[in-house]
This record gives C-alpha cells, structure tokens and sequence, in this order.
C-alpha cells in the first residue's frame, strides 16, 4: 500500500482490526476480465487473518475471483457528521488480500456458523439443520488479509 498522506489520522492495527469486526457490511472490489472495475457490497465476518463472506455458486463476482484472485476490501464504521461544520468524524479500513474459495465441507461450515453468529445470532438453535439443507447450494470464499490500514477523525 502506498504510504498514507494523513499520517495523523492512520489507525493503529488493532483499532483497523476493530473498524472490520463492527462494520455493517464490507465491500469487496474485484476486475472483470475485461479489466474494468466491479464492487458489491458483503456481509463479512473476520477470524484472524481472514475474512470469510458466503453467497451464490455462481455469479459475476466468482467469475472475477477466478479470473484475478487480489482483491479490496473496504470497511467503513462509525460516521457522524460533525454540527456547525463541513467535515465528518469517521473510520474506515482497506484490505488488500488475496481470495481462495472454501471447497471443504467443515470448513465450509465453520465459515457460515462465523457469518451467522455475527448476523443472526438468534437463530443458532436451527444452524446445524440450516446449513446441511443449503451446504451444495451456497459457496464460501475466504480472503487472507495480505495488508490492512485503517484511518480516522473524531474530535477530542
């Protein structure tokens, strides 16, 4: 990653790390194979060094993964804006990784028990059920977090 203009506002690791684990959604950034841009927005969950996102077996974004398997991820936390002014307090993270997707059945399951833990923790009691009825019909991708850095503004 090329160094950060705003040296003041880069995030340590941990607090970029933080700004992953709490963001409603990520959006991940692929190529086509035509070399033109594509993004879409993902729930994603983080487990160490990995991101992890389940979707369809098929699409736009895998055919991009297969073609060019780098990728960018942003995240983007807390925003408010800041009253009586033209700026905003924020924090944010970029991901730069590298995408492989999970062909391994426990692995596989361990990845959408993660997703559903942060996104429908109230649901877990019908995860063993859910997940074995949907297993073939859903992928699973994971993303190994090659660089991270994250930035930010709040007001002291």
């Amino acid at each position: 990653m090329r160094e950060m203009r705003r040296k003041d506002r880069e995030l340590s690791k941990d607090l970029t790390l933080a700004v992953v684990d709490k963001c409603a959604w990520a959006v991940l950034a692929t190529v086509n194979p035509d070399g033109s841009p594509y993004c879409i927005p993902l729930s994603m969950v983080r487990e160490g060094e990995w991101l992890y996102f389940h979707c369809a077996p098929e699409g736009q974004k895998l055919e991009n993964l297969k073609f060019r398997n780098k990728v960018c991820v942003t995240c983007v936390g807390e925003v408010k804006p800041i009253p009586g002014d033209f700026a905003i307090e924020f924090e944010s993270a970029v991901i730069n990784g590298t995408a492989s997707e999970i062909s391994v059945p426990e692995e596989k399951i361990h990845v959408l028990r993660l997703i559903s833990e942060r996104y429908a923790p109230d649901n877990m009691a019908a995860f063993d059920e859910y997940a074995q009825q949907r297993l073939e019909r859903t992928g699973a991708w994971k993303i190994h977090i090659d660089e991270i850095r994250g930035k930010g503004r709040k007001l002291k």
